[in-house]
């Protein structure tokens, strides 16, 4: 079934990512709903509408859902954007950060997904697509609980999509791999200590991640697979998107021995 004219809501569409989606779908004819923990810092903003959401507040979720409903009757598609990035040493990033960004990165979509469940159960369908990453497919260093909130999120979309098969709503992961977007700008780092164990390593493997970050590519193919997906019967559950030596690697994980792939990963952050 072709979801032209559909009404879509997108988690954190005033930039990047979300944002590139948001504005595609328009073109092509959607009616998009973005959203952002503040509209009035986008007094600008004209692509598409934006609405209030935080994705760690249940009740701003409500309203938001609500709001789309009353104006729209309906609420087609889901596209669970809204997430941050987070770096640093296990040992010495504050917890308070790693609570700070599980709430966002995984109980957010969770908060989302059960707020617009009930609606499409009621209209017999609809789609939810959660952005996760292809760093959530391994453990990656000084980027472990960004891995590890967007791995927990493709677990939760595999177990929700079996749990809701006969509602008609169709569950899928879009995984992208580095895109040039502002991501860096809004991502926690843990502090480079001096005279810490990890400082030498934990400083080289953050300018490699800004570089693969501003050496990206356009998140218009982000938008390009999410458009994709809506428009299939039966999507796969997880769909990588990026360059094809990020997209090899998850292959190269599910067949390499570990201490190899390991070895792999090391040698690629030069550590």
């Amino acid at each position: 079934m072709i979801m032209d004219k559909k009404v879509v809501l997108i988690t954190g569409g005033s930039s990047g990512i979300g944002k590139s989606i948001g504005t595609y779908l328009t073109q092509k004819g959607f009616t998009v709903y973005g959203t952002t923990r503040n509209p009035k810092n986008y007094p600008d903003f004209k692509e598409f509408e934006l609405v209030q959401l935080d994705v760690k507040d249940v009740g701003s979720i409500q309203n938001a859902i609500s709001h789309i409903i009353s104006k729209e009757n309906s609420l087609d598609v889901l596209i669970n954007n809204a997430g941050v990035g987070i770096t640093g040493p296990v040992e010495e990033t504050p917890h308070e950060e790693i609570l700070h960004v599980f709430d966002t990165n995984f109980h957010g979509p969770i908060h989302v997904m059960k707020a617009v469940l009930p609606q499409m159960r009621k209209q017999g369908g609809g789609a939810i697509i959660n952005i996760t990453s292809i760093a959530g497919y391994m453990g990656l260093p000084f980027r472990g609980f960004y891995s590890a909130t967007k791995g927990a999120l493709g677990l939760i979309t595999e177990a929700l999509r079996m749990e809701t098969q006969d509602f008609g709503v169709t569950i899928t992961n879009v995984a992208p791999g580095d895109f040039a977007t502002n991501i860096a700008s809004g991502r926690y780092h843990s502090p480079v200590i001096e005279g810490s164990a990890y400082q030498e390593k934990y400083s080289q493997t953050l300018k490699a991640i800004n570089d693969d970050v501003d050496s990206g590519g356009d998140p218009i193919q982000v938008a390009e697979a999410v458009y994709r997906i809506i428009n299939q019967k039966k999507p796969k559950v997880h769909n990588p998107v990026g360059a094809f030596l990020q997209r090899f690697s998850l292959r190269l994980k599910k067949i390499l021995p570990d201490k190899v792939y390991e070895k792999l990963l090391l040698n690629h952050y030069k550590l």
